[in-house]
């Protein structure tokens, strides 16, 4: 009971640093916006509590930006995507920074070519993957780097020992 419940707070956490730090950082890019701290959110919680958690955190903080009018519908497969790759990447090679490199691919890449379909169909829009691949890149990118270099200079506690040891 009581590593479910830090599970959840911890993710509860990184909910909130990514809701609220989307509204200081972030850039437009086209139809989309461009949140760095979703990508940084999204390595963080890879590495420390493994694939799942870090998809559930990224859907929820989609689902918050959304509803507080900060966000957009491409949150969804960019950040969700990049989210899951990143947490297999990591479970597999046990490295921060392939961590990253996941989250670019899986956000920078495979996200904006999913995101041309999605766009379409649920905001009306039809344009070419070039019009999200340079966003989706430098964002996820850009994440990437702020989160492992968080990761790198947080020491180890025996909270995120005990995260660690919690992973799915």
């Amino acid at each position: 009971m009581r590593k479910r419940t830090t599970l959840l707070t911890m993710m509860a956490v990184f909910v909130a640093i990514g809701t609220l730090g989307s509204q200081f950082l972030w850039f437009p890019t086209g139809i989309a916006k461009a949140f760095p701290v979703q990508h940084a959110v999204n390595v963080m919680a890879a590495v420390t509590l493994g694939p799942v958690p870090a998809v559930i955190i990224a859907f929820a903080i989609g689902l918050l930006r959304n509803l507080l009018g900060i966000g957009t519908l491409l949150a969804f497969p960019g950040g969700m995507i990049g989210a899951l790759l990143a947490g297999i990447v990591f479970k597999v090679t046990n490295n921060k920074i392939m961590a990253g490199i996941g989250e670019v691919v899986g956000t920078g890449i495979i996200g904006a070519l999913l995101s041309v379909p999605f766009a379409y169909l649920l905001m009306g829009t039809s344009v070419g993957a070039i019009a999200f691949l340079p966003g989706f890149l430098v964002s996820s990118i850009s994440g990437a780097i702020i989160g492992i270099l968080i990761l790198s200079r947080v020491k180890t506690t025996s909270l995120s020992k005990y995260a660690l040891s919690t992973k799915t």
